[in-house]
């Protein structure tokens, strides 16, 4: 039995999300043994986070009792952080966000300072939401390691490097605090909520280029949470560009949205996205340009891995020309066999999707303790 398939958190999920309503529909979701389910399921009854209401449909049977997630039961405050804003807001039991906020930050900043501000934010915006304040989920836009909380070897995040930011956050909260990159975090929630056990490569593409990849239905790191770092790899239309990360000709000098902006003389890559609504041929083609260089890239990962979807997340997500430009790229130069049944989209939840994965990684992490501590 895996501690993911069996947490509360993943209960609730399955039953928030409509994919499950019963012991025995769990019980099919989950591949556990339904005695298994029902104590779990009883142990959520008890604690109040789910409620049992009505009757289902009889095969053959009694009628099962239909279960409902209690979103009063608790929240757990979500962050996004990037490099130029960061997004917050609280997500309750149903893995809905109550309401969204987002503030204008420098990552350049100290991170201490920053981290400090950016708790005093939350703490400012906390209000009525139902429930116990269960936990904070936060998402940060460089290599995290998740065990050590720390931030290892960023190359758009001067000073963070070995920073440990979640010790840094737990100060300014009484609530527990998990840290992920933000990336991995878009990944958790799209695979939260979409198919169970697909594979996934979820791409965010901002100022810069990152990636999480999701296998089965699982969250893969790597060995030292790199995986899915393809924001360096180096490709032949990078040229002798210097990168961030200190070598040439990487995917984001050509690819990401900071590129594009000191391409175009842009100040922003909001700019970049405005000008492509105004129909400016010389930056929908330097758009264009761009998002078939990421396609190229992810070719050679989906021809790999043959994932049932790659999904696109960040500012530029937002650029139809940019998708479009994915898209062909991917079916250009993958194998047939690999796009056959590929689905190439934009994430659920758009410039939220990352507070959604955050929110997500908060609950598992914080909610089996919180049900032991009601049955205390």
């Amino acid at each position: 039995m895996h501690g993911l398939e069996a947490s509360a958190a993943r209960v609730v999920e399955l039953v928030a999300a409509g994919r499950a309503a019963s012991r025995n529909e769990l019980a099919a979701g989950l591949g556990l043994p339904p005695s298994t389910v029902a104590l779990r399921v009883q142990t959520l009854l008890n604690a109040g986070v789910l409620v049992e209401q009505g009757e289902g449909r009889s095969h053959g049977g009694r009628r099962p009792r239909l279960l409902t997630v209690n979103s009063d039961f608790g929240h757990v405050w979500t962050i996004d952080i990037g490099s130029h804003h960061v997004r917050l807001g609280p997500m309750d039991m149903t893995g809905s966000l109550i309401r969204t906020h987002e503030l204008p930050i420098d990552i350049d900043t100290d991170p201490s300072l920053l981290l400090a501000e950016i708790a005093a934010a939350v703490h400012d915006l906390a209000g009525d939401e139902p429930g116990r304040w269960l936990g904070v989920g936060v998402g940060l836009p460089g290599p995290v390691d998740v065990v050590a909380g720390t931030v290892t070897l960023p190359s758009r995040m001067p000073g963070w490097r070995g920073f440990p930011a979640q010790e840094a956050l737990q100060r300014h909260f009484e609530q527990p605090v998990v840290i992920d990159n933000d990336a991995n975090l878009m990944a958790l929630g799209q695979a939260r909520r979409g198919a169970p056990g697909d594979t996934l490569v979820v791409v965010k593409a901002g100022t810069g280029i990152g990636s999480g990849l999701v296998v089965e239905g699982r969250l893969h790191r790597g060995r030292d949470g790199a995986a899915g770092d393809i924001s360096h790899v180096r490709i032949t239309a990078g040229g002798d560009r210097p990168c961030t990360c200190g070598n040439h000709g990487c995917l984001e000098t050509v690819a990401s949205g900071a590129a594009l902006v000191a391409q175009l003389g842009l100040a922003s890559t909001a700019d970049v996205l405005a000008a492509t609504e105004d129909a400016d041929a010389r930056v929908i083609t330097a758009v264009r340009r761009a998002g078939g260089l990421l396609g190229e890239v992810l070719a050679t990962v989906v021809n790999f891995a043959n994932p049932d979807g790659v999904l696109l997340g960040g500012a530029l997500a937002g650029c139809e020309a940019f998708v479009a430009a994915v898209r062909g790229a991917l079916y250009e130069r993958c194998l047939p066999l690999a796009t056959r049944r590929l689905r190439i989209d934009i994430v659920y939840g758009g410039a939220d999707s990352g507070l959604l994965g955050a929110g997500s990684l908060a609950m598992e992490s914080v909610l089996d303790e919180a049900i032991r501590e009601e049955a205390r």
